[in-house]
């Protein structure tokens, strides 16, 4: 391998190296820096990205990346390691996905590096982290009162990704379109693969969301070489591909009561929710237009007509999926008491 440079940094073969990206200062000159973990193996391998809170209220994934750099497989590894846990510091301080030119990071890629606060971050992320890499997955979370079921959002007619999609270990794979100025489009442009991992709620810590994808990340690192492979423990995890999903809105403003939840499978005509007016008359009934699986939902009981609430995802085989989310959920439990003896569940 050869020496790799980050931010002026050099990191040789067999070292780790931790690195401050410097940003644009808060206006009260408080200086401002993307933290950068860079661990690199002594054999050959790829160099993967993991990143996190690109959205800044999306917090599961700094949580990820933490115990991700913890985990003892990485004493094997080969190849490269590039973790950044925080992209948008500016939005984890002000605990809003935004950044302070109230622009969304993750539709500013590729940025400029003579743009706005947005496009000199990207600018900064996409040459110093993503230019270097073969593959990254970017960590995400459902927006604020959204809750994501862990899922997969990939380019699945490429056969690589696909392979890494489905390594990951959950279910729900979503063969999602590219959308303009995201990460996974300027990173599609330099080559480098990208796996968009969903799961779990804005400025919430979900524990399920993060033990999967910590798991998830180390499965993909072992698809692409970078860790040994070894034996899968637990019930076997049947993949869906998702090739089609839609939200359901609410077609009158009122107060909800929700009847389907995530991971439900979810019938044709069957209701998903109830709204009813502040005397608890109710109002309509929410239905379900087709055959799926909730793949994300709403959690605040309150809804204004044509808002979002439930987002369902439709496969060949819905009831399917929903009875594998209760094997990974399992499996997960089992991981939890392997490594801490003194849960009991």
């Amino acid at each position: 391998m050869k020496d790799l440079e980050i931010g002026g940094v050099t990191i040789k073969r067999g070292e780790t190296k931790r690195i401050e990206l410097p940003m644009p200062p808060l206006y009260t000159d408080t200086r401002m820096s993307m933290p950068v973990h860079v661990q690199r193996g002594r054999r050959d391998g790829p160099t993967i990205f993991v990143s996190g809170a690109v959205h800044g209220d999306e917090l599961n994934g700094i949580e990820i990346v933490n115990r991700l750099l913890k985990h003892k497989s990485l004493k094997y590894l080969k190849g490269t390691l590039i973790a950044v846990p925080i992209v948008n510091g500016y939005g984890v301080l002000n605990q809003s996905r935004y950044l302070p030119d109230r622009r969304d990071l993750n539709r500013s890629f590729p940025g400029s590096a003579k743009g706005s606060i947005a496009g000199r971050l990207a600018h900064l992320f996409v040459n110093e982290i993503v230019s270097k890499c073969d593959v990254g997955i970017d960590l995400h979370t459902g927006a604020i009162h959204r809750s994501n079921l862990p899922q997969i959002r990939a380019n699945l007619d490429d056969a690589e990704t696909l392979a890494m999609a489905e390594s990951f270990g959950l279910p729900v794979l979503l063969n999602a379109d590219i959308r303009p100025g995201t990460l996974r489009q300027a990173a599609g442009d330099l080559g480098v693969k990208v796996l968009l991992y969903e799961a779990g709620e804005a400025l919430r810590y979900d524990e399920f969301s993060i033990r999967a994808g910590v798991k998830g990340v180390i499965n993909v690192m072992r698809e692409i070489g970078m860790l040994n492979k070894r034996k899968r423990k637990g019930h076997k995890i049947s993949k869906f591909v998702a090739r089609q999903s839609g939200w359901v809105r609410a077609t009158e403003s009122g107060f909800v009561n929700h009847v389907a939840q995530l991971g439900d499978h979810v019938n044709k005509g069957g209701v998903l929710a109830i709204i009813a007016d502040p005397y608890g008359t109710e109002l309509c009934k929410v239905l379900c237009p087709e055959e799926g699986v909730v793949i994300g939902k709403q959690n605040i009981p309150l809804t204004q007509e044509g808002e979002a609430m439930y987002h369902i995802a439709y496969f060949r085989k819905p009831d399917s999926v929903a009875e594998h989310l209760g094997l990974l959920q399992d499996n997960l439990q089992d991981d939890l008491v392997l490594e801490d003896p003194t849960i009991i569940d």
